[in-house]
Formats: C-alpha cells, sequence, structure tokens
C-alpha cells in the first residue's frame, strides 16, 4: 500500500470521526491485527470497514464444512514457500466463497425467510446505525446475513457481532416458539476492506446476491436488503 492511499484513508476516517462528533483514539490491540475464532483467520485493522457474513446453525452440516476445510488445507500446502500474503489471503476468500455457493442453496429451515423474523433482525442492525458503527450495506438471505459495517472508535467488529447475535438470536427463538436453541452458527467471517475498489466489489455482491440467488428479480425487489427503496439509512438521516 502506498503513503498516498494510507493518507486518503486516514482522511476518510477523520472525516467520518468528525461529522458523527467522535474523537480519534489511539491504537489498540484489540482492533488490530490478526485474531482466529474458529476455521477462518480474521484480520481486524482499525479504522476499517468490514465486509461481515454470519449463518444459521443448520445452514452448514458439519461434513460439508470439513470437506471445504479440507480443500483450503491442500490450497495452502501448495503454496511456494516464498508465497506472499496476497495469494494466501487469496485462498482463505476461497473458502469463503465456496461457503458462500453452498449457502445460496437454501440449506437447512432458513427461519430467516420468515418475514417477521427477517423484519426483527433488520430492526437489530439498524438500532446501533450512526452510534456505535456505521451500517453501509446489508442483506438478509433466507439462511444467512451479509453486512459491510465500519465501527466506531472504541467499538470492535466482535463486540458488535457478539450483541447483535445475540439479541436475535433470543428474540427469534420466541417467534419460533422454542427457549435456549442455538440460532446462529458461532463463527462469523469479518474481512476488512482494504480498498475503495474492493469495497465496490463487497458492495455490488451483496446488493445482488439475493437476485443470484433466485429470490427476486431486482436487487430493489428484496425487502430484506439495503437496496430496498423503502430502507432509509439511519447513518444518513443523521447527517442530514
Amino acid at each position: 500500500m502506498n503513503t498516498g492511499e494510507c493518507n486518503s484513508g486516514l482522511q476518510r476516517v477523520e472525516f467520518a470521526l468528525r461529522s458523527y462528533g467522535v474523537s480519534k483514539t489511539a491504537h489498540s490491540s484489540l482492533r488490530s491485527g490478526i485474531h482466529s475464532r474458529g476455521y477462518l483467520p480474521h484480520v481486524k485493522r482499525e479504522g476499517a470497514s468490514y465486509f461481515v457474513t454470519f449463518r444459521l446453525a443448520d445452514s452448514l452440516p458439519r461434513t460439508v464444512l470439513l470437506e471445504f476445510e479440507r480443500k483450503h488445507a491442500e490450497a495452502l500446502r501448495r503454496l511456494p514457500a516464498d508465497a506472499t500474503a496476497e495469494q494466501t489471503a487469496e485462498i482463505h476468500r476461497e473458502l469463503h466463497r465456496d461457503v458462500e455457493r453452498y449457502l445460496d442453496q437454501g440449506a437447512g429451515e432458513c427461519h430467516l425467510r420468515r418475514a417477521e423474523i427477517a423484519q426483527m433482525v433488520v430492526e437489530a442492525l439498524r438500532h446501533f446505525d450512526g452510534e456505535k458503527y456505521v451500517l453501509e450495506s446489508w442483506a438478509i438471505m433466507p439462511n444467512h446475513v451479509h453486512l459491510v459495517l465500519w465501527p466506531m472508535p472504541n467499538v470492535t467488529s466482535s463486540e458488535i457481532l457478539k450483541s447483535r447475535k445475540r439479541h436475535t438470536a433470543r428474540q427469534a427463538n420466541l417467534l419460533l416458539g422454542r427457549t435456549g436453541e442455538t440460532f446462529w452458527q458461532r463463527e462469523s467471517y469479518d474481512h476488512w476492506i482494504r480498498n475503495d475498489d474492493e469495497k465496490m466489489r463487497i458492495l455490488r455482491y451483496i446488493r445482488m446476491n439475493p437476485v443470484k440467488a433466485g429470490l427476486c428479480t431486482t436487487a430493489e425487489d428484496w425487502k430484506w436488503s439495503s437496496a430496498f427503496p423503502g430502507w432509509e439509512r439511519k447513518s444518513q438521516k443523521r447527517e442530514a
């Protein structure tokens, strides 16, 4: 990454902070670095936006995941000793793409197809938009959720996900008439977005995912995403 790109990113972060009346904070090891919470490494970058995916507990059978992990491990073993970080990252991304393609087939009970559950998840995600994070894009799929979000200073992506998944799991179980059952898979995928080009690709992917999965004809038809004209971003409303 060149100096101009670093400065450009820093300027965007500082501008966003000023627009929300938030002061800059010092670097924190909890907010930057490489952390592992499951089958994928999680790279945290303070001041970055994140592409996040989390899924329902029954949406990816263990046998299927193990096969994806086997292929992933084999690809890593084939890397030459002088492989670049980008080559390794691409293999990690391919594992995520395998998982995404499987999820889009609609595995599991797909509780998020129920309008009242999808509505509840949307409202929970939007609740802290502009307060603890900026929710830039989102889509509620039948068995998983995609987000692009930017955590506010002193708030980590891990804290955000833990809070929103815990709250929505409790509410979803009430709507389903059950108690204490696992609703979300414990592991989430979060990827810090490195530049504007990558962000645009991810935003297009989230926007078009319901169309690609055969859930609607156009992105604007899918009510449970930020592409639906009826949703106004809370953070945009605050800025107005």
